[in-house]
Formats: structure tokens, sequence, C-alpha cells
């Protein structure tokens, strides 16, 4: 992100911030997305995070940390919106786009992903989009989030034990169900 335009923006320049919102709306929404595992979700979140961008963009200190700032913004407005989820008693992922292309995964693939993911919490899942969707470090996710390193890594072996026994699981499941 360009550093003159976050600083404009800082100072209450609209069309600076319009650039800014315009740069990075679908990549806010892309991560958000693949925490919350819902379109409509995904776009509430990311439109929050957005709001509280500008809200809170005359406080951030360092403006080249920008980027970071603003997905540590994200990903607590994913927080709030799976717990608006969990209380509304709405299943995480039921919204999602059966028309959306597949890129090399088969269907098979992408929904047993999608089960394996939904038995995340959104703090394993917000670790693992980080690192694997953002290709952040450890180090960096533990200081965008504002936690502990331990609890990146814990959070991250966690969310990958849960994938694994779901993706064996299903593999048994399917090996069973095959006729002898």
């Amino acid at each position: 992100m360009d550093l003159r335009i976050v600083e404009r923006a800082q100072q209450g320049d609209q069309e600076a911030f319009a650039e800014i919102a315009h740069a990075i709306a679908a990549r806010l929404y892309a991560v958000a997305y693949r925490i919350l595992r819902d379109h409509d979700r995904a776009d509430d979140a990311a439109q929050h995070a957005i709001v509280a961008i500008w809200r809170d963009l005359p406080g951030l200190r360092d403006p080249d940390r920008f980027e970071a700032w603003a997905y540590r913004i994200l990903v607590n407005s994913c927080y709030a919106e799976a717990r608006r989820a969990k209380r509304a008693h709405e299943i995480p992922g039921f919204g999602a786009d059966p028309t959306a292309p597949d890129d090399v995964m088969t269907v098979a693939d992408r929904d047993q992903l999608e089960r394996g993911f939904s038995r995340l919490s959104a703090d394993q899942r917000a670790v693992l989009v980080l690192q694997h969707y953002l290709d952040l470090g450890l180090p960096e996710i533990a200081e965008l989030l504002g936690v502990p390193l331990g609890t990146v890594k814990s959070r991250s072996h966690a969310a990958r034990q849960a994938m694994r026994a779901a993706l064996e699981a299903d593999a048994r499941q399917a090996k069973g169900a095959q006729p002898a």
C-alpha cells in the first residue's frame, strides 16, 4: 500500500481512503470467506472491517504497517461474525456458493475440506487462512492477531490435528460404505 495514500487518509482525505478501500476490499473479503466459510457473513465482516479501518485510521501509529493492522481488524470482525452466527444457531458454511468454480480440487476433495474446516473454531480457521492463504509466518500471525507466538503455534497445531482427524474419519467412513 502506498504510504502517502495511507497518510492522506489518516488526515481525513475521503478520496484517499476510497482508493485504499477499493484496493483492499477483495482481499479482505477473500480472507473473511476463508475464515467464516459463508459468503454473507464474509461480506458483513469485510464491510465492518472497512468501516472500522476508516474510523480507527487516525490512530494508526505506523502507516507502513497498514496492511497487517487492517488484517487484524478484519480477523477481529470475523470473530465477531462467528460469535453472531453461533448465537443465531446457524451452520457456518451453509451459504457456500455451490456454483463457484472448482480450481484444481475435485468436488469431493472440496467437500471433505469444507467438512473439516467446519469442525474448527474461528481462531483455528483464522490461523490456517493467514498461514496458508496469505503465506504469513507464525511470528507475523502472532503479531497480527496480538497474541503470543505460543498461542498461534497451539492453534495451528490443533487446527492441523482436527483437519487430519476429520479427513481420516471421512476416509474410514468412505471405506466402510463401499460394497464388499
